[in-house]
């Protein structure tokens, strides 16, 4: 199935990379999220003969795509961006320019009905990204308990209704494996008394269970600190993310990087003694224009922020 998909905030997350003609448009950048490779081709017209892009995705069909592209600049490699240090390490990087983060899930896997991903289409219920490991969101479902369902549906759902949807859930498995994604649809909208105008009532809880079957958040707080780690001074890390939680995660780090604690309240020490920030926040948080949301309206709840490496 063949699908396109409309990088967010493509010019903005680039531009903030900062490849300037010079000795940074022949450095080293990552693009640990390549999708459909909207955002790496754009790095790869700003860099100059001698620049390198490292391109990561976890999902074989999104590496698979990218083939095509043929630049010698470019090394794009299946893995999880949760291994991040571990992967430039095999290639032996050990500095890079910029790490570039599109985090959530590409239309392409939403649009192919057998990726499970959307309630939109009668599919198996899959959902992992990289179907090569994991679980499944049918496997997780059939041996979860009715706590663990509520608890992942009520915090990366961020649905108040996540003890009615888990209740159904068990009540409905008690009579049959729950395997198809028009099926948990169903009984989704069956628990669901009311939603949001224009939301489906299973939009929460699927959000949820993707986060929670590719493990998501976990890879986020994985990787940030790696990417603080392998920039060089000067480096820019960039994230665009479209969920709350995520957003929170990245600008908690972003924060904590610019402000170290760590040190105990009544110990007495000079400024000069005070733990370093390692890295400064770079202008205000960006959200896309509303003629880019009119446009593309999965781009409504993107959140892009930009840190860079200080000495």
């Amino acid at each position: 199935m063949t699908t396109n998909h409309v990088p967010v905030l493509l010019n903005e997350a680039v531009e903030a990379l900062a490849i300037a003609p010079g000795p940074r448009s022949e450095g080293t950048y990552v693009d640990a999220t390549f999708g459909r490779g909207g955002h790496a081709r754009l790095i790869l017209d700003r860099l100059g003969p001698g620049g390198r892009l490292i391109a990561l995705d976890r999902d074989a069909d999104a590496v698979a795509a990218g083939s095509s592209i043929g630049d010698p600049r470019l090394t794009l490699m299946q893995a999880w961006f949760g291994s991040l240090e571990q992967t430039l390490h095999s290639l032996g990087v050990g500095k890079v320019e910029g790490v570039l983060l599109d985090l959530g899930v590409s239309s392409p896997q939403l649009d192919d009905a057998r990726r499970g991903f959307s309630f939109r289409f009668d599919a198996p219920l899959d959902m992992r990204m990289d179907r090569s490991r994991g679980e499944t969101a049918a496997q997780w479902l059939a041996r979860a308990t009715e706590a663990q369902i509520r608890e992942v549906i009520k915090t990366h759902g961020e649905e108040r209704f996540a003890a009615q949807i888990a209740k159904a859930i068990v009540a409905v498995r008690q009579r049959g494996p729950i395997t198809r994604t028009r099926q948990l649809a169903d009984i989704v909208g069956a628990a669901v008394r009311t939603r949001e105008p224009g939301q489906d009532p299973a939009t929460r809880t699927f959000q949820a269970l993707r986060i929670h079957v590719n493990q998501e958040l976990e890879e986020l707080s994985l990787v940030l600190p790696q990417a603080r780690s392998i920039l060089a001074v000067g480096g820019r890390l960039v994230v665009i993310s479209f969920h709350s939680l995520e957003d929170r995660i990245v600008k908690n780090f972003v924060r904590d990087s610019a402000h170290p604690g760590g040190v105990p309240e009544r110990l007495a020490l000079r400024e000069r003694e005070m733990p370093p920030p390692s890295m400064r926040a770079i202008g205000k948080p960006l959200r896309p224009t509303p003629a880019e949301t009119s446009a593309n309206p999965r781009a409504r709840s993107a959140m892009l922020r930009v840190a860079e490496k200080i000495a």
